[in-house]
């Protein structure tokens, strides 16, 4: 039996002091935003409470889905890898990026040289990504869908070229019988795509997992607890998003903070797969289980 645990957009807090050069182009809208309706329900005390409580299940790894930082500052990527650190060595986490981690052109090479290990595994071609980590019978593959974009939009993109090196990956797992959980900040699914913060490329990743099949697709982004589905190569495979890490109480735009557990182990059809979801409810001051189902 492995679990694997998965917290996503951490949105680490307080904004560090900025110099006014610091807001050129998309940082200062994103600044803005902060100032006007983040800083209040984003906070760390809420993250610090959620982490201590993660850590308690002493999960064999950890996936992070994303949006470590908020404007892709030097001072925020070096806070963002000492917060890793924290979290646990980088044999037992791995970050895929999100959208706020490559927030304005080279903030996503300048994540990858501060998060180093955690941001690292087995690849092919020589590229970044997909990356591979295994753990037992358990293989997670990291995606990347963050990319640049202009003021107001929080799109992501899946390319041809990560496509190919997806499906590869998915083949060489599947057929060694690996669990395969895929790691992506923005959600596939058709249901959570908008022209502003979707994912280029959705059909596609679709495309790859209806060939190649997973067993398990993680994200973030929607700062929303779901759960979704997309067809497999046999059957459909779950598609699970998580509420944003450090999200208030209170709060009018997301859900309160959230992780989820999953606990996998073979059975005689396959592989059996339980989620249980830990957080905060709107109300109550407690991080309590929320929920436990079987999802596969």
């Amino acid at each position: 039996m492995i679990t694997l645990a998965h917290i996503s957009d951490i949105h680490l807090s307080p904004m560090p002091e900025i110099a006014l050069r610091d807001l050129l182009g998309k940082r200062f809208t994103g600044y803005l935003n902060w100032k006007m309706r983040r800083n209040e329900e984003l906070n760390s005390e809420t993250l610090a409470s959620l982490v201590a409580h993660l850590q308690e299940q002493n999960a064999d790894f950890t996936a992070v889905t994303g949006d470590l930082v908020n404007l892709a500052l030097d001072v925020e990527m070096v806070r963002a890898g000492r917060w890793l650190e924290s979290l646990g060595g980088p044999d037992k986490i791995a970050v895929c990026p999100g959208n706020h981690d490559a927030y304005v052109p080279g903030a996503l090479e300048d994540a990858h040289r501060a998060w180093g290990r955690y941001m690292q595994g087995e690849t092919l071609d020589g590229m970044a990504f997909p990356f591979v980590r295994r753990v037992g019978e358990l293989a997670v593959i990291s995606c990347s869908s963050a990319v640049p974009t202009r003021p107001f939009l929080a799109t992501g993109r899946f390319d041809e070229q990560q496509a190919e090196r997806l499906g590869r990956i998915l083949k060489v797992m599947g057929e060694a019988d690996y669990f395969r959980a895929v790691m992506i900040h923005h959600p596939p699914n058709p249901e959570l795509q908008h022209p502003s913060f979707g994912l280029k490329g959705h059909k596609l990743f679709r495309q790859v997992i209806a060939e190649h099949g997973a067993e398990l697709i993680l994200h973030g982004h929607t700062h929303r607890s779901s759960i979704h589905s997309i067809p497999g190569k046999n059957e459909e495979v779950p598609v699970v998003g998580v509420a944003a890490a450090s999200a208030a109480q209170g709060g009018t735009l997301d859900d309160p903070a959230r992780y989820n557990l999953f606990r996998i182990e073979r059975s005689s059809d396959g592989w059996s797969c339980t989620m249980r979801e830990y957080g905060y409810q709107r109300l109550g001051t407690e991080i309590v289980m929320r929920m436990q189902m079987r999802i596969s």
